[in-house]
């Protein structure tokens, strides 16, 4: 019995098979070919007319005869590869439809736009952005202010703000002012100075008047009524009492060579001289301090340097002469003496009671 006639046998024998099954069958009956093309043909009806069952029920499968295979090793071996690869194709088609699934599970997703939420970062962005700006523009404003921003006072009392042009400050305007309004019981001061006081320091001043600045023995008061011998401190290098075995009758007053010397307070030249013997240069000025004449003497003097002469009215601070070495004298310095009642006192205890005071009386 010849391999197409066995083939022809099965077919009319078996159960409807399956698709994979007939298109196997198929292939069986075309590789026999040859001469038993026209049986193949005739087998090929059944499998047409066949009932089709699904490509993956086992059961189709399984009610394949084992006996139906062909003996043939080469028609075995076709029947094998074409199932084998009949098999992974219909699992390639049967995981199709699942890869379609997933796509068209996916494809709506990407094409669905959430629903917005409210702008808040932007809002928030955008009010920052607003309130730098009017801080910015605060700044301005207050850099650009005109200075001639100025408090008036209302009709009620009440202080307010005046803001004038720059253009219109050198002009009145009716009902603004240009400083801050003031009781009426305020007044100015008038600063009482000495005629020949500058704005300049005491001790620069007296340093380019040649006096040599200390503030060892006392310091000076210019608007006073009664002062000390110089504008500004001094040092001192002898005071009054014995000395060299006699009586020392002033203080002396070391500023330096040509320092100038001032009276002590208002009063009336008495003596003013060149020939003073050992007093030198010497002059002496007579006051009235607290209704008591008081006289206050300056010698050793520099020749030449007298500023004064008798009878003359000096005032507090009037230079009388220049410090030099005259007479009994070893060195440039003032001796200074005060004389009561005729008689010399100590000076130096006398001037830091009195000298300071806004008055002789």
């Amino acid at each position: 019995m010849t391999v197409a006639a066995e083939v022809a046998a099965v077919a009319a024998a078996a159960v409807p098979l399956s698709r994979r099954a007939a298109r196997q069958r198929i292939v069986v009956d075309e590789v026999a070919g040859g001469a038993a093309a026209p049986a193949s043909a005739a087998v090929a009806e059944p499998v047409v007319v066949a009932e089709p069952v699904s490509d993956d029920a086992p059961a189709a499968r399984a009610e394949t005869p084992a006996a139906e295979t062909p003996a043939d090793p080469f028609v075995q071996a076709s029947l094998t590869f074409r199932s084998v690869a009949d098999e992974k194709a219909g699992d390639a088609r049967a995981e199709e439809p699942a890869a379609s699934a997933e796509e068209a599970s996916e494809a709506p997703a990407t094409e669905h736009v959430a629903r917005r939420r409210p702008q808040l970062r932007k809002i928030a962005a955008f009010s920052a952005t607003v309130g730098v700006m009017g801080l910015a523009g605060l700044l301005a404003v207050s850099m650009t202010m005109p200075a001639e921003a100025v408090a008036a006072a209302g009709s009620d009392g009440t202080t307010s703000m005046s803001l004038v042009a720059a253009s219109a400050s050198s002009e009145k305007t009716d009902g603004q002012i240009q400083a801050f309004v003031t009781s009426d019981d305020v007044q100015n001061t008038t600063l009482a100075r000495a005629e020949d006081f500058s704005t300049v320091s005491l001790v620069d001043l007296a340093s380019e008047q040649g006096i040599k600045f200390s503030d060892s023995v006392f310091t000076n008061d210019p608007d006073a009524a009664i002062q000390w011998p110089f504008l500004v401190g001094v040092s001192m290098s002898s005071g009054y009492g014995p000395r060299w075995g006699r009586m020392h009758e002033g203080i002396d007053f070391t500023p330096g060579e040509g320092a100038p010397i001032q009276a002590i307070a208002d009063g009336t030249v008495r003596i003013a001289t060149e020939q003073g013997g050992g007093y030198g240069v010497t002059v002496y000025i007579d006051h009235v301090i607290d209704g008591q004449v008081i006289t206050s003497h300056y010698s050793h003097m520099q020749y030449g340097s007298l500023k004064v002469k008798a009878g003359d009215t000096v005032k507090v601070g009037d230079i009388v002469g220049n410090t030099g070495n005259t007479g009994h004298s070893f060195g440039a310095h003032l001796h200074f003496e005060i004389i009561v009642n005729g008689k010399t006192i100590d000076p130096l205890p006398w001037l830091r009671a009195n000298a300071g005071r806004a008055s002789l009386d």
